[in-house]
């Protein structure tokens, strides 16, 4: 996708538009998918296309999330192309691959505005899904696939880690875009994890909120309180902060039961 074909449509803000313009880029983007024939890949929010075409060419058959009806409108009707003009947190991930018959290759470009209730809205079809491939902001990447201890680490990467292997796969600088944006992106891949055993994906999401809601505070003065209100029984050092705590401690306290 050339430049000056992502100025036939004027980006939209309010859609966080930013249309990818680096044809170099655009094949190392398709070679780390590496999508393959007759598999089920969902591209968000495709834009003016980018991706889209080299995507379709190498699995013959492709479904796109798009809001703007415009660039909508511009897809519809290619050969091997499903258009969903939809909301992307409207629709049933679940049900898109029980229609396909296999586990969903999810890929995009993200709008960086709404990227991270993307990836909660996804987490709930993790079981469905085979792998997932985002361009997104690089911080937001980091924050991902951050270690306990650094300040990068919080409720998105314990969020996302428990069921998802994160590996960042290329750095991507502001002048790949059209408009370029004020960040420098990357692309992260996502492969889904066996779901732990007896964990409550909601009671996990309460815990690890409470933990960080106060990050700069020993855990003695937020998580240990939820612990107490919760009746629990056990060793969980308390001395340190949220930050500290690996996913596994937090999926082991998810477990417990009074």
């Amino acid at each position: 996708m050339s430049g000056r074909a992502a100025g036939a449509h004027a980006p939209r803000k309010r859609f966080g538009q930013h249309f990818l313009v680096d044809d170099g880029l655009i094949d190392r983007i398709v070679q780390a998918i590496d999508p393959q024939p007759a598999q089920a890949l969902v591209e968000i929010g495709p834009g003016l296309g980018a991706l889209t075409g080299p995507l379709r060419r190498r699995c013959q058959a492709l479904t796109v999330i798009e809001l703007d009806r415009d660039l909508a409108a511009r897809l519809r009707g290619q050969a091997g192309l499903t258009v969903i003009e939809a909301d992307v947190l409207n629709v049933d991930f679940t049900a898109l691959a029980a229609q396909a018959g296999a586990p969903l290759r999810v890929v995009g470009n993200l709008p960086y505005n709404i990227s991270t209730p993307i990836l909660f809205h996804l987490l709930r079809h993790a079981a469905q899904v085979q792998d997932q491939h985002f361009m997104l902001q690089k911080e937001v990447v980091d924050r991902m696939a951050a270690a306990p201890g650094g300040r990068d680490y919080g409720r998105l990467s314990v969020m996302l880690q428990w069921r998802y292997r994160i590996e960042p796969v290329l750095a991507v600088p502001p002048e790949a875009f059209e408009p370029p944006p004020r960040v420098d992106s990357a692309v992260v891949r996502m492969q889904p994890l066996p779901p732990p055993i007896d964990v409550d994906p909601a009671r996990l999401g309460e815990l690890v909120t409470v933990a960080f809601s106060q990050r700069r505070k020993l855990l003695r003065h937020t998580l240990g309180r939820w612990i107490e209100q919760q009746g629990l029984v056990g060793d969980f050092d308390l001395q340190r902060r949220a930050e500290e705590v690996p996913v596994a401690e937090y999926l082991a306290l998810a477990r417990r039961r009074p």
